[in-house]
């Protein structure tokens, strides 16, 4: 069989078979070439980390661009809600008592003749504080005393399980009924107090496992060896990987926060007049909701779509973050 001239164009790769494969010059280097240069002379390519793999996810996701628009708009009108609302929501006139939408009034009148829409639009101060604040204490007092069980362990973290067990065994409803039934004060902090009181033991032990699961990796055991103190091993090799549950939890709970600031305030205990809140204005419109449905309907549909703009959220974080969905 005659032999085959070499031609410079092309380049020969052996085949598992016996048999020969051809590929083009250009072909073959491309196989040797790294990102940045050919024949691996170039900077390599810098991998992403799961934060920024999250954010990726994220704004592709149009569950989360949605929600984080209605937050946004939330967010915004909590803090200057004299945009898009005039007037003040504790002004009312009897005399418009239960009438329906007119100018100046979109959303009728509730049964003290206050306007439904000034309250509706300042109520979302109020559940937003009382969330968010709520949200931010649960995570920072949850992380902490969960992160230090599960680093250390120990009698530590068997006298810390205990403790979450007695609390997770209080209704939280019965449990606010009790507690804030001798609360005289009417501002949002004891709400966010007792939401934050038995709130905790749900963060603590996610934060108490995922602490766990993370010191056990090679990197921490590494670190150990090479003599890194427990403070920089829990802070900076731990906590930036053990994070990212308690990210998910938090701003899920966020909205049940809000769920609950609003029921508790129905129920009397949480927020008094003349607090604007939709818990309130929900419980003043129930006896009304034969000549007046408006009055009800406008705070409950703001507080059912606050809720699920939060829920929505948190599945969308939850998604992104779990390495296991990818």
């Amino acid at each position: 069989m005659p032999e085959q001239p070499f031609e410079p164009g092309r380049a020969i790769a052996g085949t598992g078979a016996g048999g020969a494969m051809d590929l083009a010059t250009t072909e073959a280097e491309t196989l040797e070439r790294t990102p940045g240069g050919p024949l691996g002379t170039g900077p390599a390519a810098k991998p992403r980390s799961l934060w920024s793999d999250a954010w990726r996810d994220l704004r592709r996701n149009p569950v989360f661009i949605i929600s984080a628009l209605v937050i946004l708009f939330l967010v915004v009108i909590s803090l200057w809600p004299s945009l898009i609302a005039s007037g003040s929501p504790l002004k009312c006139d009897l005399s418009k008592a239960q009438e329906g939408s007119q100018p100046g009034a979109p959303f009728g009148y509730d049964g003290q003749g206050c306007n439904v829409y000034t309250r509706t639009v300042y109520g979302a101060r109020t559940s937003v504080t009382v969330g968010v604040c709520a949200t931010l204490g649960v995570a920072l007092f949850g992380s902490v005393l969960g992160g230090l069980a599960g680093f250390f362990g120990g009698g530590w973290d068997a006298l810390l399980s205990r403790i979450t067990d007695i609390f997770f065994a209080i209704p939280v409803v019965l449990g606010g009924l009790v507690l804030l039934s001798v609360v005289t004060s009417n501002t949002v902090w004891p709400v966010i107090g007792f939401m934050v009181l038995l709130g905790w033991p749900q963060i603590c032990r996610i934060a108490r496992g995922s602490v766990i699961t993370a010191k056990q990796n090679d990197y921490v055991q590494a670190a150990r060896a090479l003599g890194a103190s427990n403070s920089r091993i829990l802070l900076r090799h731990i906590a930036p990987n053990a994070v990212a549950p308690v990210i998910v939890v938090a701003t899920i709970a966020l909205g049940t926060y809000i769920a609950l600031e609003a029921t508790l305030s129905y129920l009397g205990v949480g927020l008094k007049p003349p607090s604007v809140s939709w818990g309130i204005d929900i419980s003043a419109a129930s006896p009304y909701i034969r000549n007046a449905p408006h009055a009800l309907l406008w705070p409950s549909g703001a507080l059912a779509l606050t809720v699920l703009a939060f829920i929505m959220l948190g599945d969308a974080v939850r998604d992104a973050l779990d390495p296991k969905l990818r």
